[in-house]
């Protein structure tokens, strides 16, 4: 989840430029009432700190792999977000997560061998540009309001990162994080739709871990995270009852031809 560009940009981002005076010095931003961005995303990264929000509104599972993040499943299925129409419209009232909230800006290093981070941003977006309206970028030589308002909320990301980064690890280091299995059952009858490919809590683990560790836990606020993390896995019927409202349920598989 640390933000840097390498080979591989990440989610959401075509491109990445760094944010200067010298080339956007009379460059806006616009306000946008949309996020098209979102559109067709299923799983969404997040920091441990939203769990208690995000929890309220989708599942969160853990990906599978070595880059073990935390996910918001917007939907069950790739290219199904039932919380974000395909012209960009969310859901009224749903938490969206910070990842997806501070596009289309993000601190990366300019150089592979820098430890400093740059305020940049995806110049595909359509969000930012020489317009007529919208909020202005630079004050003269001096970052103005929407882009100090930018850079802080990706510094905070970044250190909400960090600390997600630090919880995982306290995850793996108890191992208490297992390949998980969801079936749900088909409205029309038949076998199961079964899903895999993620993480999650092992409760029996956690109920049998030593009663320092869990008070421990309790005491830093760790503890609630998870069983933000665990209560959350009930939503996972609701989304996929919601993707069967929107029409973009898995389809059944057809049964073969009969042979003559």
């Amino acid at each position: 989840m640390a933000s840097a560009p390498d080979n591989t940009l990440p989610m959401f981002y075509q491109d990445l430029v760094p944010l200067n005076t010298r080339d956007h010095a009379t460059w806006k931003a616009r306000a946008v009432d949309k996020a098209q961005w979102l559109a067709g995303h299923h799983a969404v990264p997040l920091t441990a700190e939203e769990f208690p929000q995000a929890g309220r509104h989708f599942p969160i599972v853990f990906a599978s792999g070595d880059n073990t993040v935390p996910l918001a499943l917007m939907g069950l299925n790739e290219n199904v977000n039932v919380f974000v129409e395909d012209d960009g419209t969310v859901v009224p009232n749903v938490y969206l997560p910070a990842y997806a909230r501070r596009y289309p800006f993000m601190l990366a290093k300019l150089q592979p061998t820098s430890e400093e981070l740059s305020l940049c941003f995806d110049p595909s977006s359509g969000l930012l540009g020489d317009f007529e309206d919208g909020q202005p970028l630079f004050d003269g030589e001096t970052p103005a309001t929407a882009t100090t308002a930018a850079l802080q909320f990706c510094e905070q990301f970044e250190q909400a990162g960090q600390r997600t980064q630090n919880f995982v690890e306290e995850l793996k280091k108890h191992q208490l994080l297992m390949e998980g299995e969801v079936s749900i059952q088909r409205p029309e009858g038949g076998p199961p739709f079964v899903y895999r490919g993620f993480q999650m809590v092992d409760q029996e683990k956690l109920r049998n871990l030593r009663g320092d560790i869990l008070r421990g836990w309790a005491q830093s606020g760790l503890l609630p995270l998870i069983y933000a993390h665990v209560f959350s896995l009930e939503l996972i019927s609701s989304v996929f009852g919601m993707q069967v409202q929107q029409g973009k349920g898995p389809q059944p598989v057809a049964p073969p031809l009969p042979a003559f």
